[in-house]
């Protein structure tokens, strides 16, 4: 499969374009498109500019609410429940991490639900908007069935991702973000659209054999066996019982019956490190910890020890520069108008 590459700023504006002509208003699209763009700036495209089409064909067939109006219910101190009103969780995820951003300088923490939502985007988006206010991000979701418990031969569990954001004071903030799956549905939808095998362990068909083809997948393993298994279900108590939503086998999929809401939730925390320690203190450690993690020595074949996110970062800085490699059939969709596909001799 073929792929170009094009300025992250003009591929945002095809998805604000995209957006705006199935009906999203252009505040909501501009947020929306910047949250692809993270992601596929971050290398990590699975979650960029190729969802565009998925998310407007379900928003066509109903599942989504073009202009949903999100409600904030502050159920305590440092508590809110946000109400997405089945619009793109993009937005409602957004909303959610800001409330809990607030209520974490008000109060020390704050802790955030979200209801009536879907499919949100990267995480590493909403946990590093708490890092770059020197705070600390987590961020959970639960996602529909397509994994199987340690043990078992049937999904009942999404890949379930789970992130978390840290701020230093010199070096780029400690970004994890991960499935908990031994890797995401989107790598596997990303390598099908490209036309490449899948490494062995990503996924497996219908009688639980591991596959190379990407077409043939009809399940994800747990990362690590047992541990990954015991956190993707934490992160769907987190995500989805805390918040009020479906969970394991009761939530709609991502891709089958897109004119049905998914009710999908989301659970987000944010700490203010100044009312545990002193924040100065704190960014200078996690500086310390950072640089000797850089200085420690390598193993064999590998130039530098690096920390989680630190190779997306990376990517980050290059593609900002460089612009984002996406599928040529993607970018053909994203310049599709009135029945016409621009390409670059036009």
């Amino acid at each position: 499969m073929s792929t170009v590459v094009v300025q992250a700023e003009e591929v945002k504006n095809l998805v604000i374009d995209k957006l705006g002509q199935a009906g999203v208003n252009c505040n909501h699209a501009e947020k929306i498109a910047e949250i692809l763009i993270h992601a596929d700036l971050r290398g990590v495209s699975s979650h960029g500019v190729l969802r565009t089409e998925h998310y407007i064909n379900r928003l066509t067939k109903g599942g989504l609410n073009a202009n949903p109006g999100i409600s904030v219910n502050k159920s305590g101190h440092v508590t809110a429940v946000v109400d997405g009103d089945n619009g793109f969780g993009h937005l409602i995820a957004d909303k959610a991490m800001e409330v809990a951003i607030d209520l974490a300088k008000e109060n020390g923490i704050g802790m955030v639900t979200a209801m009536n939502s879907s499919h949100c985007g990267a995480l590493s988006y909403f946990v590093n908007r708490a890092a770059q206010e020197n705070l600390i991000g987590i961020a959970m979701t639960h996602t529909d069935k397509i994994v199987v418990p340690f043990g078992g031969k049937e999904p009942f569990l999404g890949t379930n991702p789970i992130a978390y954001g840290v701020p230093a004071k010199k070096n780029k903030p400690f970004i994890l973000d991960m499935a908990t799956s031994t890797v995401a549905l989107g790598k596997i939808l990303q390598h099908k659209e490209e036309g490449k095998e899948i490494p062995v362990g990503w996924g497996v068909d219908a009688d639980g054999n591991a596959v190379t083809d990407p077409s043939k997948v009809m399940a994800l393993s747990p990362f690590g066996g047992p541990k990954g298994y015991g956190l993707s279900l934490v992160v769907d108590i987190f995500s989805g019982l805390l918040a009020g939503a479906s969970f394991g086998l009761h939530v709609n999929k991502m891709y089958g019956d897109l004119d049905k809401h998914r009710h999908l939730g989301h659970y987000f925390c944010v700490i203010n490190p100044s009312y545990f320690t002193d924040t100065e203190t704190f960014l200078t450690n996690m500086d310390q910890m950072i640089d000797e993690i850089h200085n420690s020595s390598p193993a064999e074949g590998f130039d530098k020890v690096l920390i989680p996110g630190e190779i997306e970062q990376l990517n980050e800085e290059k593609n900002k520069v460089e612009g984002i490699k996406i599928a040529s059939t993607v970018y053909d969709y994203l310049n599709k108008k009135q029945g016409r596909v621009l390409h670059e001799k036009d």
